[in-house]
């Protein structure tokens, strides 16, 4: 094991061209609120800000939250395409600079994880700490070809028939049969995603590597995931664990992927006592 540190839907083709150097960044609609340091929530593909609100009962005692639609989610702007990570990592820094906070919290779930620490190797002055929530590192050649097989999929048959593949990828049977009021809720944010967005954000997702950097990041990091997430498994969190040189890793049993919907009671005490401790 390698020391720490080291080492609607007819979906639209999207090229996977070499990114343009001038990024222009967005002004990304946003919620506030508490009061303390600021921590920035960055969700993750066809999500919305409102994903993080079964977190605020706990963290806004003790934090400002600020909670935004990445571009082309929910009431952001949709931008030309495509567009890559640095623009979604100019859009956090845009936000930063419009409300003017010097530095915070930066938390991230899924493409939000890879999203955080992609803008603390930017801009480590910005950062006080980070969360990865439910992400994805050191994938195998395999671990690649499954997530870019889910893509081609949808671009082959269309979103909403890969949908149901999808939630019982992010989700517990359990809670799916518990709780289809939330399923349909996530089913509908992403159909109201423009294709070419959730296809554009989702190959991000797909082919963002953070291996080859990591070790880069000197800020303390909560590391965190679900037992049986199938795309951001475990052993995948354990590399991002061992890569990062300050981190500490949470495995939560039973669960999927989608942890802030399904288990937010389990996830908010988690991520309040990493950061009351950054701040002590």
């Amino acid at each position: 094991m390698p020391a720490k540190g080291t080492g609607r839907l007819e979906a639209h083709s999207l090229q996977t061209e070499v990114r343009v150097n001038v990024v222009n960044p967005i002004d990304c609609s946003y919620t506030l609120s508490g009061s303390g340091p600021a921590i920035f929530m960055v969700h993750g593909i066809g999500s919305r800000k409102a994903t993080w609100d079964g977190l605020l009962s706990d963290l806004e005692p003790h934090f400002t939250c600020i909670r935004y639609d990445l571009r082309g989610h929910g009431e952001s702007t949709v931008t030309d395409l495509p567009f890559g990570l640095d623009e979604l990592v100019e859009d956090l820094e845009a936000l930063r600079e419009k409300l003017g906070i010097e530095r915070g919290h930066v938390i991230g779930h899924s493409l939000g994880g890879m999203i955080g620490p992609a803008y603390a190797r930017k801009y480590p002055d910005r950062v006080l700490s980070l969360g990865l929530l439910s992400t994805a590192a050191g994938r195998t050649a395999d671990d690649s070809a499954k997530v870019n097989a889910v893509v081609q999929a949808m671009e082959d048959k269309g979103i909403e028939p890969v949908l149901k593949t999808l939630i019982e990828r992010w989700y517990t049977d359990e809670f799916i049969a518990a709780c289809p009021d939330a399923i349909e809720a996530r089913i509908k944010q992403v159909v109201d995603t423009p294709v070419d967005v959730f296809l554009n954000v989702f190959r991000i997702y797909a082919n963002t590597e953070m291996g080859p950097w990591l070790h880069e990041i000197e800020k303390p990091s909560l590391v965190l995931t679900g037992e049986n997430d199938g795309g951001c498994n475990p052993r995948l969190n354990r590399f991002i664990h061992e890569q990062m040189l300050n981190s500490e890793l949470v495995i939560l049993p039973k669960l999927k992927h989608s942890i802030l919907i399904e288990a937010p009671d389990v996830v908010a005490p988690v991520v309040r006592e990493f950061l009351i401790k950054q701040e002590s």
